[in-house]
């Protein structure tokens, strides 16, 4: 049997929803018999990879580098999956949606540092205006509510996909 390429991506999030991912318990043993891990915080991959069958998607967009690589994995993946909140609505990355981004910074950087005030720009990907769900900026083929999804909801949608079924998750998700 062919192994499933599964990625999984950390965008704007605090990444509850990896920790959900990680607690599945013995079920994740029956996942990754059945899938190769080909791109994740986990995994030593630089590139996101060609051909990827499934990848989840935590966190927001809400920057010029989410945005990027989330256009860039689309490309790449058969099928997206909003892991959580923040990935499905915006949640609480978009909290900050009420500020201009650079009065945020500022506020952060400056007005409230002790030292070195000033505003990185070395290496800091710049902000979007706002942050927005997977769905306003590509394609999301299921999503996976929860802040974070419960493990059972994550284990379930990974078995659906594995044997190739549509998830029809119901009753077995909630937001918040």
């Amino acid at each position: 049997m062919k192994k499933i390429r599964l990625a999984t991506v950390w965008l704007d999030g605090c990444s509850g929803c990896h920790m959900s991912l990680l607690d599945m318990d013995e079920a994740i043993l029956n996942v990754a018999k059945r899938v190769d891990l080909v791109y994740g915080p986990l995994v030593d991959a630089q590139e996101f990879p060609k051909a990827v069958d499934v990848t989840l998607i935590e966190g927001a967009v809400s920057s010029q580098d989410d945005l990027e690589k989330l256009r860039n994995i689309r490309q790449r993946s058969k099928l997206i999956v909003a892991l959580g909140d923040c990935a499905v609505t915006g949640n609480v990355s978009a909290m900050r949606n009420q500020h201009p981004a650079r009065k945020m910074l500022e506020r952060i950087y400056v007005e409230g540092a002790q030292h070195n005030r000033g505003v990185p720009v070395d290496g800091v990907p710049a902000l979007l205006r706002q942050a927005v769900p997977l769905h306003e900026v590509v394609k999301v083929d299921l999503h996976i509510p929860g802040c974070p999804p419960a493990a059972s909801a994550i284990a379930f949608v990974l078995g659906e996909l594995l044997e190739g079924r549509v998830p029809i998750l119901g009753s077995k998700v909630k937001f918040g």
